[in-house]
């Protein structure tokens, strides 16, 4: 039997998975968290075969959480499962430790695959995200700009060119608005752009957001 824990701060999105569950003999919902924080909390204390993580949640998102856990519980294995496109976070959390990345619009049949793989130990990567994977390998010297940002700098852009403000960003990732502004003024230097319609224009281009 595989023991799952299911992490998402939307309560309907975990009945759904545990309801999808119910029916597949070999898995079973043994726990969930609506936050990285009390997922780090009940890491300490359990054991669990696949961790079905969303990066999206309030507070501490799932590509932090997905860092801290590795640290505390490095054998645990993560399926993240979340709304964002592969060329939004896929390259980021495969290289944090992940062992697969699925879209939310994902079939359910292709879901209860990735994790019957993930928990045998194998990686779960879709033909399309090994592209991206690969093209990272190329050299620095064919990097796309946003793959030189740092991760939070990375969600900060992603969160600008979805047309959320300063405030709402602060919010939204627990920060304060002053770090938020230098996060932001971090990324339009890296990326050698002056204004947030540049970011969104450049967004949009490379399929970071819809």
């Amino acid at each position: 039997m595989i023991r799952v824990i299911i992490v998402d701060d939307h309560a309907v999105v975990r009945k759904g998975l545990k309801q999808i569950f119910e029916e597949t003999p070999d898995i079973e919902v043994v726990d969930e968290a609506g936050s990285g924080d009390e997922l780090l909390k009940k890491a300490r204390y359990n054991d669990y075969d696949v961790v079905i993580l969303d990066i999206s949640m309030t507070g501490r998102d799932g590509l932090d959480t997905l860092k801290e856990l590795k640290y505390v519980r490095p054998e645990f294995k993560v399926l993240v499962f979340t709304i964002y496109p592969e060329e939004q976070y896929a390259v980021r959390v495969i290289k944090a430790g992940a062992y697969g990345y699925l879209n939310k619009e994902t079939e359910p049949d292709e879901l209860i695959t990735a994790i019957r793989r993930v928990a045998q130990g194998r990686r779960y990567i879709s033909s399309h995200l090994a592209e991206l994977l690969a093209s990272t390998l190329e050299g620095s010297s064919e990097k796309q700009l946003h793959e030189t940002l740092s991760d939070r700098e990375f969600q900060v852009m992603c969160l600008i060119a979805s047309g959320k403000t300063v405030s709402e960003i602060a919010v939204a990732i627990s920060l304060s608005v002053n770090t938020v502004s230098t996060y932001r003024l971090r990324v339009l230097e890296k990326m050698s752009m002056k204004s947030n319609a540049e970011l969104t224009h450049y967004a949009i281009k490379m399929q970071l957001v819809d």
